[in-house]
């Protein structure tokens, strides 16, 4: 049986905030990133989400706006 239209699987969701992801690091990087985020007292998810949109927007500057246009 074919899937009509709109049916099947979503790559992106409407009005969602977040998307959960899993992430290996290395331990040595892992560590880092911990010491990070003890000193700045924010969390580790904040230091690597602030690290992503860094890395974003140092390479990809066009797409930066983008993304925060599709939020």
């Amino acid at each position: 049986m074919k899937a009509k239209k709109g049916e099947g699987k979503k790559t992106t969701a409407p009005n969602v905030s977040a998307v959960r992801a899993s992430i290996s690091f290395p331990p040595d990087v892992y560590q880092t990133l911990e010491m990070i985020a003890k000193g700045k007292k924010v969390s580790l998810a904040w230091v690597v989400r602030e690290a992503a949109e860094q890395y974003i927007d140092g390479k990809w500057p066009l797409f930066r706006g983008k993304a925060e246009e599709q939020q």
